[in-house]
C-alpha cells in the first residue's frame, strides 16, 4: 500500500498545487504544496471494503498510508478508502486503485505498544475519484462525492424486505452471531442504509463488495445483494447437513466403541475375556524373541507389537501391523553356521549336472574355493550371460547343491517398478516387501543361492522409479549389508546370500550394474557337446517325464545327430530337448497302445515324427554363382550365418542397399565398394565398369533387422566375385571389418560365429588375424573339423574365398 515514487497526475496538476514555495507544508523533512479544498487523502487498503454507515478498524503499515491518516488526523479533514486491485502490490501505482471508494471519518487513531498503527474509521458517503495528485508523501485525489437518494417506492421496500428476511435467515444459520446484529437488522428502515450495512457484514469476496460499492443504482444493489445472500443461504445449508452427517457418523463410532470396551469388561468379570486375541499376542511376543533380531530390530517389533496391543482387535490398522509382525518374525535373521564348502563334491557335482564348459567351471571353482577360506570376505557376483538354453539357471543350481544351500530364482524380465525390488510402503492398501525379501522368506535362511534372471530385460526407468538403481544397492557387497527395504523399514543383512545373475546380452545392462559383477560368458555348444548333453541328460530327463523306462526305448546316435543338424539350429539345447520331447511322445503312444514293448528311433523315423527337415545345408545353392559371399554374424541367441548378395545393373554408379540393414552394415557397404573401386584395376575389373552401373547389395531375410562391424569382409567379398565373375566357394565363411587401405580389423563374438559355421556345414572359417588370441575359447573338437585362415588384409581374403577364374583353372 505504500508508494515511494511519484504518482502520475494531469496536465494541471501543477496549478492546482500552488506556486507559493514559502506557504508549503511539511511532512518529516519533504514539504507538499496545501491540499485543495475539493481533493481528498486516499488511503490504499487490501481485501477491505468499506460500507457508508459502518465502522470499521484499519491496521496501517506502509510509510504512505501512515502518512495520509496522521495529516488527516492533524487537519481533521476526513479520509477516503480505496481498494487495491491487487492485493499482492506493496507499491500500488493509481492504476492500481479502484475509482470508486467511501469517504470516511476517522473516529479514533492509536498507536500500540509494538510500534502498530491502527485507525478506526466510520463510512459516511461514496465517492468517485476524478483525478490523483502528485507532489504530496502520501495518496491525494479529486474526488466527486456521491449522494444517496432516500427512497421509498414499492420495488424497492419489497426488495428491502425480502432482503432482511433473508438476512436473518443467514443469521440464524450462522454459529455463535450476537443477538446485537439482529437487533441492529431491524433497526434500520432506510433501504438503502440497510443494504449497506449488510454488505458491509457479509461474508464475501472483495470484489463482489466492490462491485456492491459501485452499484450506485438502490434497485439493482438490492437486487445483486438479494443474489449473494441467496447463494449463501444454500452454502450455509449444505455445509450443516454435512457438519449433522459427520458428528452422527462420530457418534456412532464412539457409541460403538464404548458398547465394545463395556462388552469387554463383562467377558472378563465372567472369564471370559478375549483369550484368542491375548494368544495370538502371546504367540507374537514370543516369536519376536526366537527370531534372533539385531537389537535395533527386535526394538521396533516390540514398539509395533504394543501398539498392536493398544489396538481394537477388528480395527484395519491392526491387521497391517499383525502382518507387518509375522514378516519380520518369518524373516532369516538369525546368523547360521554354514558347512564348509567341500570342494571334491562340489566339481564331482558340476561334472554330473553339466558337459563340457570347463572354463566355467574352473571359474566357479575358485569361486568356491575363495568362500571356503574366507565365508566372510565380500565376493564378487557372478553373472552369466549366454544365449538361452546353454545352462545359465541349471549352474546356479548346481552351485547351491554343491554348496549345500537352497535356492531361490527372481525373474526380472519386464520388471519396471521399483518397488518390486525395494518393497511398497506400508501406506498403501496390500503393500507387501519387495521380491527378495520374499524369496529370503521362502528360502528361510540367510545362506542361499539367488538367481536374478534376466537381469538384462529389466524395464526402464519411469515415474515408478528405476528397478536397476534399486539393484545396486542388494548386489554391492559395500551396502548390501544393511539393504533397508520399504516395506520392512528396518536394515536387512543381505551379505550371506550368493547372488548370481543371469543375461542374454550385456549391452542393455546398465553400466553402474555391470560394473558390480563379474561376467562369465557361455556361449554356446558345439554339435558334438550337444550329443553327448543330448545322451547323458536330455533324453533320460524326457522318458522320465513321459514314464517311459530306458529299457522301452532307445534313441540312437545318428538319430539324436539328426536332429540336432537337421531340426534345431541354436546354441543352447533348449530347442533340441523339445525335439527329443517330441520324439519320446510318439514313442509312448505306441508303447501305451501296445503296438510294442520296446521302441528304437533312428534317422529314418524322424521324417515321420518330427516331420520334413527344417534346416538345409543351402550354401551350396547360394554361393553357386558370382556376387553371393556367406558371413557370420553374433545375435543375442549365438551366432548365426549371414548370406550377402549383390547384383550389377546398367545404370549412373549409385548403390542400392536392402534388407533392413542398420547404419554400420549400410557404412560397411560402402567402405566395400569404395575399396573394391580403389583396386579395380588391380582386380581386372574392366575401367568405366562401375561408372555405367547401379550396384544394388541385400541381405537376405530383410524383415529382420541386421547391424554389426563385422560385416566388411564379406560384403567387399560380394562386390569382387560380382565384378570379377568369380563365385565363392560355397564351404568358406567369413567375419572382419575392412578398412579403406584393405586392412581386416578384428571382431568379437568369436566362438559364436564359429560354432554357427560348424552347424550350417561350413568347412572353412576366415577370421581376422588379430583375433588369434580367441583360439582358445574355440571347442577343440570345432576346430579339428574346421579350417581356419587367419587374413590380414582383403587380398588374402581374395585369395582364399573367390574360386579360381577360368584362365587360372586352364592353367
Amino acid at each position: 500500500m505504500t508508494q515511494n515514487e511519484p504518482i502520475p497526475l494531469h496536465a494541471d496538476a501543477a496549478r492546482d498545487a500552488g506556486s507559493n514555495e514559502s506557504s508549503r507544508p511539511s511532512h518529516g523533512n519533504v514539504s507538499y504544496p496545501p491540499l485543495p479544498e475539493d481533493a481528498m487523502l486516499i488511503l490504499p487498503v487490501r481485501n477491505i471494503v468499506l460500507f457508508p454507515g459502518i465502522v470499521a478498524p484499519v491496521s496501517i503499515g506502509r510509510e504512505r498510508s501512515l502518512a495520509a491518516v496522521q495529516e488527516a488526523v492533524r487537519l481533521q479533514r476526513p479520509i477516503g478508502l480505496l481498494l487495491q486491485k491487487n492485493a499482492e502490490a506493496d507499491e500500488p501505482m493509481p492504476e492500481d486503485l479502484y475509482t470508486v471508494g467511501t469517504h470516511a471519518t476517522i473516529v479514533r487513531y492509536i498507536t500500540g505498544q509494538d510500534g502498530s498503527h491502527h485507525a478506526i474509521v466510520k463510512g459516511t458517503q461514496r465517492f468517485r475519484v476524478l483525478q490523483f495528485l502528485e507532489g504530496y508523501p502520501f495518496t491525494v485525489a479529486r474526488v466527486q462525492l456521491v449522494d444517496e437518494p432516500d427512497r421509498h417506492d414499492p420495488e424497492v421496500e419489497g426488495r428491502a424486505r425480502a432482503l432482511r428476511q433473508r438476512a436473518l435467515e443467514v443469521i440464524q444459520l450462522l454459529p455463535n452471531v450476537p443477538e446485537e446484529v439482529g437487533t441492529a437488522l431491524q433497526g434500520h428502515d432506510k433501504p438503502a442504509q440497510l443494504a449497506d450495512f449488510i454488505s458491509g457484514l457479509m461474508d464475501a469476496s472483495p470484489e463482489d463488495k466492490q462491485g456492491l460499492l459501485e452499484t450506485f443504482d438502490l434497485t439493482r444493489r438490492l437486487d445483486r445483494l438479494l443474489d449473494l445472500l441467496s447463494h449463501r443461504i444454500e452454502v450455509l445449508k449444505v455445509s450443516r447437513d454435512i457438519e449433522e452427517k459427520t458428528r452422527e457418523s462420530i457418534g456412532d463410532a464412539n457409541r460403538k466403541h464404548l458398547l465394545r470396551e463395556q462388552m469387554r469388561s463383562i467377558q472378563k468379570e465372567l472369564g471370559e475375556g478375549d483369550d484368542e486375541d491375548s494368544a495370538e499376542l502371546e504367540e507374537l511376543d514370543k516369536a519376536i524373541t526366537e527370531a534372533k533380531m539385531p537389537e535395533d530390530v527386535e526394538k521396533h517389533a516390540r514398539k509395533e507389537l504394543k501398539r498392536l496391543q493398544r489396538m481394537q482387535g477388528g480395527g484395519a490398522e491392526s491387521g497391517m501391523i499383525r502382518t507387518y509382525l509375522d514378516w519380520l518374525v518369518e524373516l532369516p535373521w538369525k546368523d547360521e553356521p554354514q558347512a564348509s564348502v567341500d570342494l571334491v563334491t562340489a566339481r564331482k557335482v558340476l561334472d554330473d549336472d553339466h558337459y563340457g564348459l570347463e572354463k566355467i567351471k574352473r571359474r566357479i571353482m575358485e569361486y568356491l574355493a575363495v568362500r571356503k577360506l574366507n565365508p566372510t570376505g565380500k565376493s564378487p557376483i557372478l553373472c552369466f550371460v549366454g544365449p538361452p538354453g546353454v545352462g545359465k539357471t541349471s549352474l546356479g543350481q548346481s552351485i547351491a547343491k554343491a554348496t549345500g544351500r537352497q535356492f531361490q530364482r527372481v525373474s526380472l524380465g519386464g520388471v519396471h517398478d521399483e518397488a518390486e525390488i525395494r518393497g511398497h510402503r506400508r501406506t498403501y492398501i496390500g503393500s507387501l516387501p519387495g521380491n527378495i525379501i520374499q524369496a529370503l522368506k521362502k528360502a528361510e535362511s540367510k545362506h542361499t543361492v539367488m538367481m536374478l534372471d534376466e537381469v538384462d530385460k529389466l524395464g526402464g526407468g519411469g515415474f515408478h522409479g528405476d528397478p536397476s538403481s534399486a539393484l545396486l544397492e542388494v548386489l554391492d557387497p559395500e551396502q548390501n549389508s544393511t539393504f533397508r527395504d520399504n516395506y520392512l523399514a528396518v536394515p536387512f543383512d543381505l551379505s550371506k546370500v550368493l547372488f548370481i545373475a543371469t543375461a542374454n546380452v550385456l549391452d542393455t545392462i546398465p553400466g553402474p550394474l555391470r560394473d558390480r559383477m563379474e561376467v562369465i560368458q557361455l556361449p554356446g555348444y558345439t554339435q558334438a557337446e550337444k550329443l553327448q548333453i543330448a545322451r547323458k541328460y536330455l533324453v533320460d530327463r524326457q522318458l522320465s517325464s513321459s514314464g517311459i523306462k530306458a529299457e522301452q526305448a532307445e534313441i540312437t546316435d545318428a538319430a539324436l545327430e539328426s536332429i540336432i543338424a537337421d531340426y534345431t539350429r541354436e546354441a543352447g539345447v533348449r530347442n533340441l530337448e523339445r525335439e527329443i520331447g517330441n520324439v519320446v511322445r510318439h514313442v509312448a503312444v505306441r508303447i501305451a497302445e501296445g503296438q510294442a514293448e520296446h521302441v528304437k528311433v533312428d534317422a529314418a523315423d524322424l521324417a515321420s515324427i518330427l516331420g520334413p527337415l527344417k534346416y538345409e545345408a543351402e550354401t551350396a545353392m547360394r554361393s553357386g554363382i558370382p556376387g553371393v559371399a556367406t558371413g557370420l554374424a553374433w545375435t543375442p541367441v549365438g551366432g548365426d550365418i549371414l548370406f550377402i548378395e549383390a547384383a550389377r545393373m546398367p545404370g549412373s554408379g549409385k548403390l542400392i542397399l536392402t534388407g533392413q540393414l542398420g547404419d554400420v552394415m549400410k557404412e560397411s557397404a560402402q567402405a566395400a565398394l569404395s575399396l573394391v573401386k580403389a583396386r579395380s584395376t588391380q582386380m581386372g575389373i574392366e575401367a568405366g565398369l562401375l561408372e555405367k552401373s547401379d550396384i544394388h547389395v541385400h541381405v537376405p531375410a530383410g524383415a529382420t533387422p541386421k547391424d554389426g562391424p563385422s560385416a566388411g569382409v564379406a560384403m567387399f567379398t560380394a562386390l569382387s566375385s560380382l565384378l570379377t565373375g568369380r563365385p565363392v566357394r560355397s564351404d568358406v565363411a567369413m567375419t572382419g571389418e575392412i578398412s579403406l587401405r584393405g586392412l581386416v580389423l578384428p571382431i568379437g563374438g568369436v566362438k559364436e560365429k564359429v560354432l554357427a559355421a560348424l552347424r550350417a556345414g561350413i568347412t572353412t572359417v576366415m577370421l581376422p588375424s588379430r583375433n588369434r588370441r580367441d583360439l582358445e575359447e574355440i571347442p577343440a573338437d570345432a576346430r579339428a573339423q574346421l579350417t581356419i585362415v587367419w587374413v590380414e588384409t582383403v587380398d588374402d581374403a581374395i585369395a582364399t574365398a573367390l574360386a579360381p577364374s577360368p584362365i587360372e583353372a586352364a592353367a
